[in-house]
């Protein structure tokens, strides 16, 4: 079994870090599915199932931080969106008042 991810301490791990840990676990999963292949066995396979999730989290969490590098906290992202929206809006009905 793998251990619980830490509860969130205000520093963002590095893409490496999580990639490591989703090698890691991608590596692990393969063998249970070798094992499991080999007869079943329900502790394995719901290890293999634990690792499934954590391995969807570890995307997200890689996902997430690429597009914080990228674009930026996702508060500031939101902001800049509804900025945007209300621009759009505004466009629009200034057109409709000019016509």
């Amino acid at each position: 079994m793998t251990p619980a991810p830490a509860p969130f301490n205000g520093v963002m791990r590095t893409i490496e870090d999580i990639r490591v840990e989703l090698d890691l676990a991608i590596e692990r999963r393969a063998r249970l599915w070798e094992e499991l292949g080999a007869g079943g066995d329900p502790a394995k396979s719901a290890e293999a199932a634990e690792l499934t999730q954590l391995i969807d989290d570890l995307w997200a969490e890689a996902r997430a931080l690429k597009a914080y590098e990228r674009f930026g906290p996702s508060d500031i992202i939101r902001s800049r969106a509804r900025t945007e929206e209300r621009l759009e809006r505004e466009s629009r009905r200034l057109d409709r008042k000019a016509a």
